[in-house]
């Protein structure tokens, strides 16, 4: 199986051969990671763009805020308010679905 390879200049080699070295990951991990990280990054900040494009129009803003109290009523919609469950599926309070 062939590897794909990409040049970086000096400094960013080094920069992720010492990544590498300081969490006992391959360079390949730790580059993964970075582009993660990176990807995320990007992902927010056009989130975030979007946001502030959607409230500088006031009559579009208005709109997302009438939405968002229509659903604002469903949250418990069905949903007893005391139930308790732990990770694994288990209702540690009296529910009603888990006794069927």
């Amino acid at each position: 199986m062939s590897t794909p390879t990409i040049s970086i200049n000096e400094t960013s080699r080094q920069l992720l051969c010492e990544l590498a070295e300081q969490t006992g990951q391959s360079m390949t991990d730790v580059l993964d990671k970075a582009l993660d990280a990176y990807r995320r990054q990007l992902f927010f900040e056009q989130l975030n763009a979007g946001y502030a494009a959607l409230r500088a129009d006031p009559r579009a803003w208005a709109e997302e805020l009438q939405e968002r109290k229509l659903w604002e009523v469903t949250l418990m919609d069905g949903l007893v308010p005391d139930e308790r469950w732990t990770n694994d599926g288990r209702c540690l309070t009296s529910c009603p679905e888990a006794n069927r």
